[in-house]
């Protein structure tokens, strides 16, 4: 059939339109990569949208002032073909390749489904939580790989964790390919149970926004830091009046500078821009404050994969000229953030994603000479690092705990603030614990910082909606004045029944003080609070038993503690109890070494049992002559109560006693009836020799009350 002339102009002009409208959903796509490229993911958002809604009006939007995000999204590297953004990307499991032929990409067999998961990312790494939900659903739905995962991830940030968990479980069990996104689902199902255990949450503490006037003004505040140890606060925030060159181009309240505030009576005084020539037209903040230096994070918008820490020295607080740090700290291409000093100015410790570390940003350490200048950097390591991110570094010097922020591990979702141990002497850092609810929610958590009291303190948190998605916003926590207390239950150690009136002595190991004397009332139950930083010594003790201890401490506690301490009395034995391991030398009433030891056991014992007087009792065999087998017995004896003497045992409480050969356990009738020489022989004569204690006699254990 021939088509007639009008026909075949109308289906020309309909190709080229066609051709064209694709061609431009190609640009629309490049240009929104460009831009998450950049962490421009705003703009990102709109080129995204205008691909799936080509009627969607174009409107570019500032970049957040966030001092350089560290969401660590894992995402494959076949999803970021053209855009390969700083956060990590996937394992080597994902840099698949086939035979002859490259495997087709996302972004090359489905480019609509590549445009929604761009935007989900964008949606998500800008913090705007519900539309990056809404976004990645539609993913999950269209069964695009991995979509569940970032789906499931998404829902955390939101606190559906039942929603969030469901959607794990489901990705973690269809046997995904990439197996560096299973074992990252499989520690966020971990996540979600601990966000859903309400017990972990921790009670007496309150986290509110703090003042809107003085810090939480503008676009973003974030990084507080103590003042050296003066009542000052230093923080970051972006808002109007900020350093900039050209304020007809450039936004102040995009613009990050460092300021500071003053708490006077109680009031924090108006924020003050710290000015020049720390802060400029690019980005400060995070930074780090003591009577020598300030150290602190630069980075600018031109280049957002490169980030370095500065230093100026400090002199009654007036700052010369920063100084960058060298490559020992700073590399290029790479980011080097958040510096911190330890309290005794030898260490600086900072995040960095620089190679060597275990993925995204680790925590580096590193020495400082005596002008503060850094040495060789080091990995901190395993347990601290991840393969995820691990931030904002903080040492709270009185209770030697280190906090840092970090996605890679068990947490609530996003950046989460655990503690950690730190061994000064050894340089080793403990087991890291995620510190829960209410610190830490369902988004970013960081910039942890406290006072040294403990009990109060500031951190980073982009938890509470705003415009556009969420900001950084400075929060102050604080916790009811941490309490110690011991409790516990003293029983009858025969028959396990509970034993009323017995009497607890709690005890100061280091202030003659701070003593307590507590009587169990019918239940056999007792209690007494404790005090901070303290070591304690317990025993219970009631007449005809005899004493039990135990010890606890409230040193390097940092959180209110309770201890539980049951004890159990046993009745006091009568007749002879043998010491074991009491040894002579041969012809001599000597000690040797190891009857030194046994007798240590003696000491504890009647230091335990202060209301107790004994007989030290040694014994000889049948063999040798009588009286000297006594006179050798009793000098035994006597240097058994000599050594408990020099050990703090009053001599009142003692008595020596050598019996030589008249108190056998086997009688010689019997012995004679056994082989001589045989080991039988020898055994019954050993067991004759013998060191022995009596308790024979017991004051009354007097009900003592604190103040009398």
């Amino acid at each position: 059939m021939k088509l007639l002339p009008s026909k075949i102009i109308l289906l020309v002009i309909a190709f080229c339109s066609f051709n064209s409208f694709s061609q431009s959903k190609k640009q629309w796509i490049e240009e929104g990569d460009i831009c998450f490229k950049k962490k421009d993911y705003s703009t990102a958002i709109a080129w995204y949208l205008k691909v799936l809604d080509d009627t969607t009006v174009l409107k570019t939007a500032a970049v957040l002032p966030y001092e350089v995000k560290t969401v660590n999204m894992k995402f494959k590297k076949d999803s970021l073909k053209n855009s390969k953004d700083s956060v990590k990307t996937a394992t080597t499991d994902n840099k698949e390749k086939t035979k002859g032929k490259k495997k087709e990409t996302l972004k090359q067999k489905a480019p609509q489904n590549y445009v929604l998961m761009q935007l989900g990312h964008s949606y998500f790494l800008n913090a705007d939580y519900s539309n990056a939900i809404a976004t990645y659903k539609q993913c999950a739905d269209k069964n695009i790989e991995d979509a569940p995962y970032y789906y499931g991830q998404a829902l955390m940030s939101g606190k559906n964790y039942k929603e969030a968990l469901a959607e794990l479980d489901k990705y973690v069990n269809s046997g995904p390919a990439n197996d560096s996104l299973s074992k990252l689902a499989q520690k966020k199902e971990a996540g979600c149970y601990l966000a859903l255990d309400s017990t972990q949450v921790i009670k007496t503490m309150q986290v509110i926004m703090y003042d809107t006037t003085v810090f939480n003004k503008g676009n973003s505040s974030f990084a507080a830091a103590y003042y050296k140890d003066s009542p000052k606060i230093l923080f970051t925030s972006a808002r109007k009046g900020n350093t900039v060159l050209n304020p007809k181009k450039e936004d102040p309240e995009y613009l990050c500078d460092l300021y500071s505030s003053e708490l006077v009576d109680g009031n924090w005084t108006p924020a003050i821009n710290i000015g020049a020539p720390i802060n400029t037209s690019v980005h400060e903040g995070a930074a780090f404050i003591n009577d020598k230096a300030v150290f602190f994070t630069r980075w600018s918008d031109e280049n957002p994969n490169e980030a370095a820490i500065y230093k100026a020295n400090n002199q009654a607080e007036k700052f010369f000229q920063p100084q960058k740090l060298d490559g020992a700290v700073n590399v290029k291409g790479y980011k080097s953030m958040h510096p911190f000093v330890t309290p005794d100015g030898k260490k600086l410790i900072f995040s960095s994603n620089r190679p060597g570390g275990k993925g995204g940003m680790d925590l580096w350490m590193c020495d400082l000479t005596e002008s503060g200048m850094p040495g060789e950097a080091k990995n901190l390591g395993s347990p601290l690092n991840t393969a995820g991110d691990e931030v904002t570094p903080f040492l709270h010097g009185p209770s030697g705990m280190f906090y840092y922020s970090s996605n890679g591990s068990t947490g609530l979702g996003g950046l989460d603030i655990y503690r950690s141990e730190y061994n000064a002497i050894d340089n080793v850092f403990g087991i890291p614990a995620n510190l829960n609810a209410p610190l830490n929610s369902s988004r970013d958590d960081s910039y942890f910082i406290m006072e040294k009291a403990g009990l109060r303190g500031f951190l980073t948190s982009d938890r509470a909606d705003c415009p556009g998605g969420n900001c950084y916003k400075l929060y102050e926590f604080s916790s009811k004045p941490i309490t110690f207390d011991v409790s516990g239950i003293v029983f009858d150690g025969t028959t396990n029944e509970p034993m009323p009136l017995a009497m607890v002595t709690v005890r100061n190991v280091h202030d003659d003080d701070d003593i307590y004397y507590v009587i169990t009332d019918e239940k056999g139950f007792y209690s007494q609070e404790l005090k901070a930083n303290s070591d304690y010594f317990l025993k219970a003790q009631k007449n005809k038993f005899l004493g039990d201890a135990a010890s606890h401490t409230t040193k390097d506690k940092t959180t209110t503690t309770h201890f539980e301490q049951d004890f159990f009395l046993s009745k006091i034995p009568e007749g002879e109890i043998e010491i074991s391991g009491i040894e002579y030398d041969f012809n001599s009433a000597v000690l040797r070494p190891v009857s030194m030891e046994s007798l240590d056991k003696i000491v504890d014992l009647l230091k335990l049992n202060d209301n107790l007087s004994v007989d030290l009792e040694a014994n000889t065999d049948s063999r040798g002559n009588d009286a000297y087998n006594l006179k050798l017995s009793q000098a035994r004896a006597q240097s058994c109560v000599d050594y408990l003497v020099s050990k703090g045992i009053d001599v009142v409480r003692l008595k020596s006693k050598g019996n030589g050969e008249t108190n056998p356990l086997i009688k010689d009738e019997e012995i004679n009836k056994m082989k001589k020489k045989s080991p039988e022989w020898e055994a019954a004569h050993q067991k004759n020799r013998r060191t022995a204690l009596r308790i024979v006699g017991e004051s009354e254990i007097k009900i003592i009350n604190k103040g009398n």
